[in-house]
């Protein structure tokens, strides 16, 4: 088991499909295997987790990584005198 420092913030995607209860918790650093095991439990044939599932929780992922990642504003226009 690896050590990783700890991060406040832990990111929670969670699907309820009828009496089965599906909870994902990843931090950031995670993100690349939170999609693989959605993937992983879609491919499952004894899980009712469908590939629908895993786009509709992937694009969540994919959005929420987006509005935490750093970004780069362009630099305001210089005024000329």
């Amino acid at each position: 088991m690896e050590a990783r420092p700890v991060n406040d913030e832990i990111n929670v995607l969670a699907l309820v499909k009828g009496k089965e209860r599906y909870i994902f918790l990843y931090d950031d650093t995670q993100q690349a295997e939170a999609l693989r095991t959605l993937g992983r439990f879609a491919s499952n044939p004894e899980l009712s987790f469908s590939w629908y599932d895993a786009a509709v929780l992937s694009k969540k992922i994919r959005s929420e990584a987006r509005r935490h990642s750093p970004r780069i504003s362009a630099p305001a226009p210089l005024q000329e005198d």
